[in-house]
């Protein structure tokens, strides 16, 4: 028979009577549920600190490290890309057809070294053509009088301005480089088509690009929360994805003050590299990792073995086979160890813990002591109503 059909063929009383009963197994139910979810968090609790002040270490089975003095560091780490710290574009400063490319792509060039001509035939015949106008033009001041010695001047300005012209255009078939370093691009061949400088369209690659291979950077970018401790002159370290044995130094040179376009927010990086590594070359993915905070000769011990409790921070010293919880007060969080400013001294042996726990809004006390306000947070019970001394029983 069911909980209804029964419940429908009691009296009123004996309704009562099974109600009350209910009520009473649901409290004992909660207090029950009450006791093992305090047990539970005593039981984490001991899982953290490792034991009550003054228990047994039970070696077996706690690892612990000895408190030592000397550097921590805390770093940010990012990917990145080598390039060249200089490079420059040179492009022809007169349109026409390309008879003559004297470098390929790596090639070590020199500042104004002649790399590519194109064929100069019509620009020398405007040159010639502007000599002579020059010419006639000087003849015609020598022999104006009067009036006319203004305007001839005049002539002659102007003439010697288009043979001013014509020559830089004559100037303007051989290509120069324009600094000194490697052929890292060529994007010409003899016979094509050659645009002058400026008329070419933002689409158009440049006719040679050279590099500096002996001074190089990473290029990276850095989400903002890691952007926030970065600024120019800190120093990092760099590894090769292809090169398992090349490490170098790189000095931060700039950091963007505006982020990148695109849906995650990332402020570009460059950094310049100390030394080139042997084999090291453009366009290769690096790692490189920024030291964005260090202290030397500080008392210190792996991160693991500091726990975050009740807003306090404790660790775990074994002494003479014993346990003691102790406060701490700690400095820098590296990134693997943390400066203890006080509760610790060197060489003194900490636990390992093996668990990483923290509270808010209470939390535990140091061992011997109760949780707070001597019940559990929220001070209820699951499922039910609070209990006190004006409670309904």
């Amino acid at each position: 028979m069911s909980a209804l059909t029964s419940l429908r063929a009691m009296t009123g009383r004996q309704v009562l009577t099974r109600l009350r009963s209910m009520r009473n197994r649901t409290t004992v139910i909660n207090i029950v549920l009450a006791v093992l979810l305090a047990a539970g968090i005593v039981a984490a609790y001991f899982m953290v600190t490792g034991g009550q002040s003054e228990a047994n270490a039970g070696t077996g089975n706690v690892r612990t490290v000895a408190v030592s003095v000397g550097t921590v560091t805390a770093t940010v780490a990012t990917d990145g890309t080598i390039e060249s710290a200089a490079t420059m574009a040179a492009d022809f400063a007169t349109a026409g057809t390309v008879n003559a490319i004297n470098v390929k792509i790596g090639d070590l060039v020199t500042a104004g070294q002649v790399l590519a001509t194109v064929d100069p035939t019509d620009v020398k015949a405007e040159l010639d053509a502007a000599k002579r106008n020059l010419n006639s033009a000087e003849d015609a001041l020598d022999r104006a009088t009067g009036d006319a010695v203004n305007n001839a001047k005049n002539q002659v300005d102007q003439a010697e301005t288009t043979v001013a012209a014509a020559q830089r255009k004559v100037d303007g078939t051989q290509l120069k480089a324009p600094m000194a370093g490697t052929v890292v691009a060529l994007n010409g061949t003899v016979g094509g088509k050659s645009t002058a400088t400026g008329s070419a369209s933002s689409g158009t690659a440049n006719f040679l690009q050279i590099a500096d291979l002996t001074k190089l950077q990473v290029k990276a970018t850095l989400p903002e929360a890691d952007a926030t401790r970065i600024k120019p002159g800190q120093v990092g370290a760099v590894t090769w994805n292809a090169l398992s044995s090349a490490r170098a130094k790189a000095t931060v040179t700039t950091l963007s003050p505006t982020p990148s376009s695109g849906n995650v927010i990332t402020y570009p990086l460059t950094a310049t590299l100390d030394t080139v590594p042997e084999g090291a070359r453009l366009g290769q993915s690096v790692r490189l990792t920024i030291t964005v905070d260090e202290v030397a000769d500080a008392i210190n011990v792996p991160t693991a073995a500091v726990t975050s409790v009740a807003g306090r921070n404790i660790v775990t010293v074994v002494a003479n086979g014993k346990q003691e919880v102790r406060a701490v007060q700690i400095g820098l969080k590296g990134d693997s160890a943390t400066v203890i400013l006080e509760g610790l001294q060197a060489g003194e042996q900490v636990v390992l813990a093996t668990v990483s726990s923290s509270t808010t809004g209470g939390g535990f006390q140091l061992p011997g002591g109760q949780l707070p306000g001597g019940q559990l947070p929220g001070g209820q019970v699951p499922g039910g109503g609070t209990r006190g001394g004006g409670g309904n029983r």
